[in-house]
């Protein structure tokens, strides 16, 4: 059955409404294009004040032309559009291509005109991409189309690539040529006004020719539909992102620890580790990861041999891997052994392998061979600074011949001019990807690494829970009014809530005098915390609200007073309603679990060493809902702090599957009620393994969105 968007890259005929005969206009180099790129169909200019354009005979509307019209291109005036579309759908065109600007980009009247074309594509039984856009390009061998006037003709390959950028989009066809990167399909989405980049995705999915997806996106239409996409596409065809247009919704006025510390791209950045969405910062580097993935298999580890003549860019290779994660093993004995065999005496046969200024062309293709075979090498690093004396296209010639039948990605990096250009061209035409320096090779590199660990690891599952109990916690959320308002839930109503979906909370009661605080104190047993209870004051730690091991009733009746009195003198003294008085807890290792809603992506959860560590270090790893069990675990491992929770230096040792299962609660407990939009649980005391994890301090800001509350059983 043909896809919905087959018509753009699969049409049997091709009209393009506003073709002009001025060359150097817009709509005269979409015509040229078309008719010179190859396409084996009929193109149709349309143009009612023309009879002829560039040489191909025009009709005046597309429903005058005679041959069926799979797809349209409409390269005219705003005023124009609306009657060419209609004109396009009652011809029964499938795909309409809308280069012409001026709408949503422009406003609200622009984007109601939009809408408005969308609905009448869509009734029509018809796709549109664009407005605003530079077009669709495919090489594909029976349908080689190009709609964009973009003066470059990338070569054929199996890159196939979504733009949101117009303008941007022909300096990445142009810089796709320079690199050698075969395309398979550009597309220019414009305004997304109808086709997305998910639905690129899921195209692309099934389409033979591509394997790898290239995407620049400014924003995300449907970011959980993408998510959903990717995880599923990923497992099959990477998908290499630059994600432009940075949002604010991290960064906005937040009273949680989690809202402060999601930052400027959490929930970006979330996804794409969630996903395997190989992600990069810029366009450069979307093509550095792109070269590596299109010509060289994905490595198998992250152990990298470095080879090189000069000493200056090895360490400069040395140090980029380390920086990025990669490691630089030694040699195997064999491999140093066979090396001293034909290697002048003052080389460097460990690694990197330092073949000095007077390795020729034979050396660097048995120094090749040698380091593909050791068995602790998963990647090659080549470098190459031209002496005088040496032919860098000789060089490159070599390093083809060395890794003939290896299984192992080899990257390239040739520093300097002499001979340089020749020498780039020939490895690139041959597969072999080539960077300018050694850190661009590192830096891709890595991120294939990591994207190959992704796809060796297991799926994740979204594991089910009968041990929830939602009606209670949806009590506390709707509260006496029966819906949920805007506020802060009281320390008994949190714990509840916590109580409901499996995470407990110490011994704790609630005082309102000095006298009831020592006789809740020793109700519970020595030592005790106190805690200022408040319904305004959210960070009790900053009004010196808190006060740790108190040993006995009168430190406890005491301590009372003192935090009653730094209120007061903070001008507080009416938003003291008491204390908690609560359990102290003596041993186990401090973290923090959080959530925030981002207003794209949902639910946002953080994980991080706890207590004053969150706030010192901001060491936290986020994850979008539903958590599988991989992303609870992957999180836990993605904090630098992560030593701490294996008894680092003697200290205690945290119950790690706890804190995989309290992660895993947390995320069921956002998706019954939307309407948290902050939680903090901080710190939650991981205790010895086997003994679990307790909630020590925990906020709950409810909203008023709209509660699922349903049942407990997680789901993707």
């Amino acid at each position: 059955m043909p896809h919905t968007i087959d018509a753009f890259f699969r049409p049997r005929g091709i009209a393009v409404v506003g073709a002009s005969r001025k060359r150097g206009t817009l709509a005269a180099e979409v015509f040229h294009n078309l008719v010179t790129f190859g396409y084996d169909g009929p193109v149709f200019p349309v143009n009612p004040s023309a009879p002829v354009v560039q040489s191909v005979c025009a009709y005046p509307r597309v429903s005058d032309i005679p041959l069926p019209v799979d797809l349209a291109v409409i390269v005219v005036p705003k005023r124009f559009v609306s009657d060419a579309v209609d004109d396009c759908l009652k011809k029964g065109v499938k795909g309409i291509v809308i280069v012409s600007a001026g709408f949503a980009e422009t406003g609200p009247e622009g984007k109601a005109l939009q809408d408005e074309l969308v609905r009448r594509v869509r009734a029509g039984g018809a796709r549109l991409i664009g407005p605003n856009c530079l077009g669709v390009l495919s090489t594909d061998d029976t349908y080689r189309i190009n709609t964009t006037f973009a003066a470059v003709s990338p070569k054929r390959g199996s890159v196939s690539f979504s733009s949101q950028s117009g303008a941007l989009g022909v300096a990445i066809l142009d810089y796709a040529q320079l690199l050698g990167i075969g395309i398979r399909h550009f597309v220019s989405v414009g305004n997304k006004a109808d086709v997305s980049g998910n639905d690129l995705l899921e195209y692309w999915e099934e389409d033979a020719g591509t394997e790898v997806i290239l995407l620049y996106l400014e924003s995300f239409g449907n970011p959980r539909r993408f998510m959903e996409l990717a995880r599923r596409i990923s497992r099959k065809k990477p998908i290499v992102m630059v994600k432009s247009g940075r949002t604010e919704s991290g960064a906005r006025a937040a009273s949680s620890h989690t809202g402060s510390l999601s930052g400027l791209d959490a929930a970006v950045d979330a996804v794409s580790a969630q996903a395997g969405v190989i992600r990069t910062n810029r366009i450069e580097g979307l093509f550095d990861v792109a070269m590596l993935l299109a010509n060289q298999p994905i490595p198998a580890g992250r152990r990298v041999a470095i080879l090189t003549n000069a000493g200056g860019p090895a360490i400069m290779a040395s140090d980029a891997c380390d920086s990025q994660g990669l490691e630089v093993p030694r040699l195997s004995r064999r491999t140093e052994r066979a090396l001293r065999t034909f290697l002048p005496m003052e080389a460097s046969v460990g690694n990197p392998v330092d073949m000095i200024a007077s390795a020729n062309a034979e050396h660097y293709e048995r120094a090749t061979r040698l380091l593909l075979e050791d068995e602790n090498v998963d990647a090659l690093i080549v470098l190459f600074v031209p002496p005088i004396v040496v032919d860098a296209p000789g060089v490159a010639r070599a390093i083809r011949r060395g890794a003939e039948g290896a299984t192992k990605p080899v990257l390239t990096s040739f520093l300097g001019t002499h001979g340089v250009p020749e020498a780039l061209s020939s490895l690139r035409q041959n597969n072999f990807p080539s960077y300018a320096f050694p850190e661009s090779a590192a830096r891709a590199l890595s991120r294939v690494v990591r994207y190959g660990e992704w796809l060796r690891q297991p799926a994740g599952r979204f594991p089910t829970f009968d041990d929830l109990d939602a009606a209670a916690a949806r009590a506390v959320l709707a509260g006496e009014s029966g819906r949920a308002a805007d506020r802060w839930l009281s320390d008994a109503e949190v714990r509840t809530v916590l109580a409901a979906y499996g995470i407990s909370s110490p011994k704790t009661l609630f005082a309102s005098s000095p006298e009831g605080a020592s006789e809740a104190a020793a109700s519970i047993g020595f030592p005790v915390a106190l805690k200022l209870a408040s319904e305004t004051i959210t960070h009790k730690t900053d009004v010196g609200g808190v006060l740790l091991d108190l040993d006995s009733p009168e430190e406890v009746a005491e301590g009372y007073r003192t935090i009653a009195e730094r209120l007061g003198a903070a001008g507080f003294a009416r938003d003291f309603r008491g204390v908690i008085v609560q359990e102290m807890l003596t041993r186990g290792v401090e973290t923090f679990i959080g959530v925030t809603q981002d207003p794209k992506f949902g639910p946002l959860v953080a994980f991080g060493m706890g207590g004053v560590n969150i706030e010192v270090w901001g060491d936290v790893v986020f994850r979008v809902c539903p958590l599988s069990d991989v992303d609870a675990d992957q999180m836990i491992d993605g904090i630098r702090g992560k030593k701490l929770l294996d008894g680092y230096r003697g200290g205690p040792k945290a119950d790690r599957p706890a804190l995989v299962d309290a992660l895993l609660r947390v995320s069921c407990l956002m998706r019954d009620f939307p309407e948290i939009e902050e939680l903090d649980i901080n710190p939650l005391y991981a205790l010895e393994p086997g003994q679990g994890v307790v909630a020590v301090d925990a906020r709950i800001r409810a909203g008023s969105r709209a509660s699922t509350g349903t049942t407990g059983k997680a789901t993707p």
